[in-house]
């Protein structure tokens, strides 16, 4: 019997377990954290059959036949390396799926920002012409998770699969090709997994080569520059109309007098999309794009894009109190992220910042600060640098609060007094500090703020 060993439990490390068990294959999984929370998750899966160890780092041996790594796990951690050395196939979660759903037609989102918003509108465009196309990878199901539906033949069949994949995905996936993949920002983020900016484009960049078709932001001024030579077909976007397009203009999409165009004639209107920000006109362009590419209707098109409600986490208004706006942006997880946060809001602002801060480019986003804030509240790990680093900027305006209780409160004391039109959860940090992931910061904000206001 073939024996895989998966790391990682979470529900991609969960899906795929339960799939490769299914498919006969002797499964073990391993996590390094041993929090009680994970203990009926593990009950489960040793009911199936599957060995799970808690509070384990994995080291392999010479017996397996392959490793599954969560898309989370570091890609160069010395148990990965050892397995490699040892001619242990090793693969990523988003990898195991694409293998047991290639029949199908895929969509592949990447990109440093933007790519949650394109890919949730893409979907629900897809969903609107009455396909099958469930949105995965980094929101909604792990990918193997709709494997093992497939497999079980225990939901109604798939017709596309529109996944977000980050470049921890792409870096552990040897042969995922896509129909189509699309491109949407690139600046410096996740420097400390991949060292160099050039490695992380050069990640990124494998999804595209891969692809059979390509639509990349034409105003990302990186993007501009640097792909333009390496995909002559690709499909270019920009919402600064079409003598902006990169190059193919009759194939670009591009937006003129408040419309979506494409070699001049009308799609849908650009403001039937419900969400602020110029940044969102472009996550509009990038799904017509990709939904026309795969022929799908003007009319599926324009029903989606009008009911489309935004995405959780993403300048989500959670509530209205006492004529203020509170917002969660728990997703802006590094500083252009959040920068496009504060550029899409009405000022001023009181801004709750700080968590488990990553490397980068600050520039933007303290420029920003100093343009639209009236205060900022840090929590966090990252709070005493974030506080050092505004006063070398010349900003004064802060406070450390260190836990999102403080802020909230703080935020309630002093947004009536000055005069604040918003208050904005936007970290510019990765949330591992204090929480499980940006989904649990955010709904802790949400959940404060509904108190609140209760």
């Amino acid at each position: 019997m073939l024996k895989a060993h998966i790391i990682g439990l979470g529900k991609s490390g969960n899906a795929a377990a339960r799939l490769l068990k299914l498919q006969g294959w002797d499964v073990s999984l391993s996590d390094r954290n041993n929090s009680s929370q994970l203990e009926p998750q593990k009950q489960q899966l040793e009911s199936e059959g599957i060995v799970v160890n808690l509070g384990e780092n994995f080291q392999p041996d010479e017996s397996l036949d392959l490793v599954v790594v969560s898309p989370g796990v570091p890609w160069d951690i010395p148990g990965l390396k050892t397995a490699r050395n040892l001619g242990i196939e090793t693969i990523g979660e988003m990898e195991l799926a694409w293998r047991n759903l290639r029949d199908l037609p895929w969509v592949c989102i990447t990109g440093t920002n933007g790519k949650t918003t394109t890919t949730a509108l893409t979907a629900a465009i897809f969903q609107a012409a009455g396909l099958n196309a469930p949105a995965c990878g980094n929101i909604g199901y792990a990918a193997c998770e709709l494997a093992l539906q497939e497999y079980e033949g225990s939901a109604q069949p798939l017709d596309w699969i529109i996944a977000e994949v980050s470049s921890y995905q792409i870096e552990s996936s040897s042969t995922l090709n896509p129909r189509i993949a699309v491109w949407t920002t690139f600046t410096p983020d996740h420097l400390n997994r991949h060292y160099t900016l050039e490695r992380y484009y050069d990640i990124k960049a494998k999804l595209l080569y891969q692809s059979q078709q390509q639509v990349i932001n034409g105003d990302d001024p990186y993007l501009r520059e640097t792909a333009h030579q390496r995909w002559l077909s690709a499909c270019w976007t920009s919402v600064l109309g079409q003598e902006k397009l990169v190059a193919n203009s009759e194939l670009g999409f591009y937006i003129e007098n408040n419309w979506v165009m494409q070699n001049g004639e009308p799609i849908v209107q650009a403001d039937a999309l419900k969400m602020v920000g110029s940044h969102n006109q472009q996550n509009l362009l990038m799904a017509v794009a990709t939904a026309k590419l795969a022929g799908i209707e003007t009319e599926a098109i324009c029903q989606a894009i009008s009911t489309f409600p935004g995405v959780t986490h993403r300048l989500e208004q959670i509530m209205n109190w006492q004529g203020i706006d509170w917002i969660n942006d728990s997703k802006a997880t590094n500083y252009d992220a959040a920068e496009v946060g504060l550029a899409a809001v009405d000022s001023p602002v009181i801004l709750i910042a700080g968590g488990e801060a990553k490397k980068g480019d600050d520039t933007a986003w303290i420029y920003r600060i100093k343009e639209k804030v009236a205060s900022v509240l840090l929590i966090g790990d990252a709070a005493e640098a974030f506080s050092q680093r505004l006063k070398a900027e010349n900003y004064f305006n802060f406070e450390i609060v260190e836990t999102m209780e403080n802020a909230i409160q703080k935020a309630s004391e002093i947004a009536p007094q000055l005069g604040a039109k918003v208050v904005l959860l936007s970290p510019a940090c990765a949330s591992f500090d204090q929480y499980q992931s940006f989904e649990h910061r955010g709904e802790h904000f949400r959940q404060l703020c509904l108190e609140l206001k209760g």
